[in-house]
């Protein structure tokens, strides 16, 4: 049984909240941050050095063959918001169809991918992970194309970094972030196509 029953996971990242929980065994909290980062997917930024490894490293790319597998890589660092209750509930979510996975693979083994939670024309990036170099970004690059592909314009990171913002992320205001949010989920679109 999932900590985070899933009409109450739908409904927060509908308002704008997330969930992370405060290490391997701490309790959840949500969180809605100021400024929110977020990509639009058709305006993704590739750069030559990630074309030439995506041409060249002969990168299997999936969605949804290893979910599990995807936010338990994920979770595998020192320091993670990543629980077992955390897991639990995006599996549940999974199983429904709201929770996807972009998985790089490379000669059968899963080297890098990402995971998040899909709304009507809003796709919520929760967390990536890479075992060879820019397996990760692979995966976005591939997540921005099924976007652009599909007609969700919003890809919500949550948090900027360095790496996010090389990419093309960039921070809004909370209230800018919900003004876009409230519009992308009344599209008449999903993830799945």
């Amino acid at each position: 049984m999932p900590i985070i029953p899933v009409d109450k996971l739908l409904s927060m990242y509908a308002s704008g909240l997330f969930p992370m929980s405060e290490g391997k065994d701490g309790p959840i909290m949500l969180f809605s941050p100021d400024p929110r980062t977020i990509i639009d997917p058709s305006s993704l930024r590739v750069t030559r050095s990630l074309r030439q490894s995506m041409r060249s490293r002969n990168f299997d790319l999936r969605f949804n063959t290893a979910f599990e597998d995807v936010i338990r890589h994920c979770a595998d660092r020192d320091e993670t918001w990543i629980s077992e209750d955390i897991i639990a509930s995006y599996i549940a979510l999974h199983s429904l169809g709201h929770a996807h996975s972009v998985e790089t693979w490379h000669e059968g083994r899963l080297v890098g991918g990402l995971y998040g939670v899909s709304l009507a024309g809003v796709f919520f990036g929760e967390s990536m992970f890479t075992i060879e170099r820019d397996a990760s970004k692979v995966a976005l690059v591939h997540l921005c194309a099924r976007m652009t592909r599909c007609g969700l314009p919003l890809l919500d990171v949550q948090y900027s970094t360095p790496h996010l913002l090389r990419l093309g992320a960039y921070e809004i205001s909370r209230a800018e972030y919900l003004h876009k949010l409230d519009a992308a989920l009344r599209l008449p679109v999903s993830f799945l196509g």
